[in-house]
């Protein structure tokens, strides 16, 4: 716990609020930056929300909500701070504009990771006289509750730099993947992109509501997707002979649906639809209530789980 003392997070939106929360519970001090005058109330409220689901999931460990500062620029923010998490608005230009400002005030192996999940590292790096301490470290909202950090770097990264991250999101709680290739969207942000846009795709067509198509996914696959991954559990599946076998069995099938997938773009008549759906889905709920739901679910989810994944 020693490594990482210090840390700093820019940009206090809710994945901001949320990475302050995870890093104080884990026994390291903030330093945050955020340019909205309610900042400060705003993440001091938020942790004091979660500090009760870090405890249940045993994430606190010698860490306290006082160790929070806040700061009146990004540059004091990040003084004397070995990690530093981004998480400005994904505009290229606020993003530049922070990286200039900061970069003076960095200590030599501080560590920069970047929340960014619509912008790639390439266009981010150009923001920097040295890009090599700056990585992605893309998470799933909200980073307190959901374990996955997206980790990448490239030759134009410092040697140790990603491997460094890694062993920092891992000592606070993360589960972290390592993106080898530049892509939009990363790795996680397509896969459930992919799958929306065939949700989007059976409501549009008819085939089913807004809220039996939520339905199905956490009723059916969610739940074995929140065990194992798709490839695997389909090796699982399988019985005698696995994936080969699976593959073998079910190669006219998986063509037929793919071939049947639907293609569309997200349009202002597409969006009215789902709005719709989703308000009749929510029945009168608040989307605070909503969200707080939400995070009770994932937060069972995760303590049920806990002893199993430690095997």
């Amino acid at each position: 716990m020693t490594e990482f003392k210090q840390t700093a997070v820019l940009g206090a939106g809710v994945i901001g609020a949320s990475w302050t929360a995870l890093f104080l519970a884990s026994g390291r001090d903030v330093a945050v930056y955020d340019n909205s005058p309610t900042a400060e109330k705003t993440v001091r409220d938020y942790v004091a929300r979660a500090w009760p689901t870090l405890e249940s999931l045993g994430l606190v460990k010698g860490g306290s909500p006082d160790r929070v500062r806040f700061c009146t620029s990004a540059a004091e923010a990040v003084e004397g701070a070995a990690f530093v998490q981004e998480n400005v608005p994904e505009r290229i230009g606020i993003k530049h504009a922070l990286f200039k400002e900061i970069e003076p005030s960095l200590g030599k192996d501080a560590v920069v990771a970047t929340s960014a999940s619509g912008l790639t590292l390439s266009e981010m790096q150009e923001g920097w006289q040295d890009p090599g301490r700056f990585v992605l470290g893309h998470p799933f909202n909200p980073p307190h509750l959901i374990p996955l950090v997206e980790v990448m770097g490239n030759e134009r990264t410092a040697g140790g730099v990603v491997e460094a991250a890694e062993r920092f999101y891992e000592a606070v709680g993360k589960v972290t993947i390592r993106v080898n290739r530049e892509v939009p969207g990363h790795v996680a942000n397509r896969l459930q992109a992919a799958v929306w846009r065939e949700a989007i795709h059976l409501v549009k067509s008819g085939v089913a509501s807004v809220e039996d198509v939520d339905k199905a996914m956490w009723a059916g696959p969610g739940l074995r997707w929140a065990a194992m991954g798709p490839t695997m559990l389909f090796h699982l599946g399988a019985g005698e002979g696995g994936l080969a076998a699976f593959c073998e069995r079910y190669t006219d099938s998986f063509n037929r649906w793919w071939d049947d997938l639907g293609v569309l773009h997200l349009d202002p008549a597409v969006a009215e639809t789902l709005v719709a759906g989703v308000t009749e889905e929510a029945n009168g709920q608040s989307p605070a209530d909503l969200s707080a739901h939400r995070d009770a679910l994932i937060a069972s989810i995760q303590k049920a789980m806990a002893p199993l994944r430690a095997n």
